[in-house]
């Protein structure tokens, strides 16, 4: 997620209005806004808590998003705009705001691990996407390159003058006649464990 964020500001049909057709309130926040800051710092579920709720943007946002909230505001005009905004509101589906797995939360696969499948035999080459650097797979799950023996991390940063690397996506193996990335192996190997624990 970039660092700055651009966002419109609140409008249309989204900019609450009195009986008069005036503003409801003359620094409501755009949802966009709230909904990428709960959903950065919270989960489904989770309790929010807006001290200054104003026209009730935060609990609007949560109540879609299937958080909790709780909304204070001293205004009671404010206070009444809230409650008739988020009482229109339909949380989305829990399979909407499920979170996606991360690459994280997957189990730790070590290299040598492809070796040990039969995925990766030892002597085999790797080379990174564009094939100016080759490295060969070594028995003990290391790679040698250029006589340097080291991780698939370390001989990746190495070949590119990096201080690090993810070797997981620098190097490649041809199968077919084309180049893939070592990833889609460690993957089939997290197939095979989720399938044996099934």
């Amino acid at each position: 997620m970039r660092s700055d964020w651009l966002l419109p500001i609140c409008t249309g049909a989204e900019r609450l209005k009195d009986s008069q057709g005036r503003k409801a309130h003359p620094t409501q926040k755009p949802e966009t806004l709230l909904a990428r800051v709960l959903l950065s710092a919270s989960n489904a579920g989770d309790l929010v808590l807006d001290p200054f709720f104003g026209s009730g943007t935060t609990g609007a946002v949560a109540k879609r998003l299937r958080r909790d909230y709780l909304g204070l505001e001293r205004e009671r005009a404010y206070a009444e705009a809230a409650q008739a905004r988020i009482a229109a509101i339909e949380p989305l589906s829990e399979e909407a705001v499920a979170i996606a797995p991360s690459k994280r939360a997957e189990p730790r696969i070590a290299f040598a691990s492809l070796v040990e499948a039969g995925l990766l035999a030892p002597g085999a080459a790797l080379t990174d996407s564009k094939k100016r650097h080759t490295a060969t797979v070594r028995a003990d799950g290391t790679l040698s390159l250029s006589g340097f023996i080291g991780s698939i991390h370390k001989t990746g940063a190495l070949a590119q003058g990096l201080p690090a690397c993810n070797g997981w996506t620098f190097w490649h193996y041809e199968e077919k006649g084309r180049l893939a990335p070592i990833d889609n192996l460690r993957t089939q190997i997290r197939e095979r464990l989720r399938d044996a624990a099934e």
